[in-house]
């Protein structure tokens, strides 16, 4: 919506204070030296990227454009499912536990957080840590160094989209410059002409230069920025997952490792500590745990 919204305000603006100015909005609206521009822009930028990226960025523009960002229910559904994990880890045998990790479109647990068990990508690093703690011959600090090294790797691939899109967005005022001087070239093929139609051919050519500015600077970087910032977004749950199994490792109850990772949530969709603990009682009475009071203050 924020997108759009902003779309509406930057059309308005730019052609609202050309018209009043005295200009003719006819004038600007030259489809060639924009299929010139644009063609020139996707080619040079399907010749840059592998096509693994290219579909990417159609992917990461439709969730700038209708902002797929995690929400609070995503938040706390991660956080249900690592506690619950936890607990089995702490309470059951090793066999038990790998039969939820290895299979987990099949297991109760992962079942009952049908957001996570949708995220391919987050399920699979779940469960590979998990395996590595459930084997128990990984240090804490050895786990914290691969998972730093892993989180990283996919935040450059997540984030591929908006650099390629920026590379494009930096290149498009020279497009526009391109398209502008095979406007004046045309233009001085006409020199034998009357002023009034050379002076609209110059004219059309300098729309070239306009459209690569203003597309550069007012509709390709912002939306790479939006893609950036869902991206950033979304990756953030690999962080929750880090720094709930670490404390977990280094000996933390359960109901405490969750609140660890329950401080890595941006604080404008953070839940309370209350809800947090409200939701993994309910989380384990999914499952027919039903907690005892003392369970729950003790976090098992």
């Amino acid at each position: 919506m924020s997108i759009l919204f902003g779309t509406i305000i930057t059309f308005a603006s730019l052609l609202g204070g050309f018209t009043a100015l005295g200009g003719h909005i006819s004038v600007i609206w030259q489809p060639w030296e924009f299929v010139i521009i644009g063609g020139m822009a996707l080619g040079t930028y399907i010749v840059a990227n592998p096509w693994k990226v290219v579909l990417d960025s159609g992917v990461a523009i439709r969730q700038a454009l209708t902002m797929s960002v995690p929400k609070q229910r995503d938040y706390l559904d991660v956080l249900g499912l690592l506690h619950s994990l936890m607990r089995e880890v702490r309470n059951k045998g090793r066999n038990e536990v790998e039969a939820h990790i290895d299979e987990p479109e099949s297991s109760e647990i992962f079942t009952a957080f049908p957001t996570v068990l949708a995220n391919e990508a987050l399920t699979s690093f779940i469960c590979d840590y998990f395996r590595l703690i459930v084997m128990g011959s990984a240090r804490p600090h050895e786990i914290e160094a691969l998972m730093d090294e892993e989180i990283d790797t996919i935040v450059r691939s997540k984030l591929k989209p908006y650099s390629s899109m920026m590379m494009v967005a930096e290149g498009l005022p020279a497009l526009g410059i391109v398209a502008a001087v095979l406007g004046v070239i045309k233009a001085m093929g006409a020199l034998d002409q009357s002023p009034k139609l050379l002076g609209g051919l110059i004219g059309s050519a300098l729309v070239g230069t306009f459209a690569g500015i203003f597309l550069s600077y007012s509709l390709v970087a912002p939306l790479a920025a939006k893609i950036k910032s869902v991206r950033e977004q979304q990756c953030r749950m690999y962080i929750i997952v880090k720094q709930t199994l670490l404390a977990f490792m280094n000996g933390a109850l359960p109901q405490i490792a969750i609140e660890h990772g329950r401080k890595m949530i941006g604080s404008n969709e953070r839940p309370s500590i209350d809800v947090v603990e409200s939701e993994t009682i309910s989380g384990a009475a999914k499952k027919g745990e039903a907690p005892t009071p003392a369970a729950r203050a003790a976090g098992a």
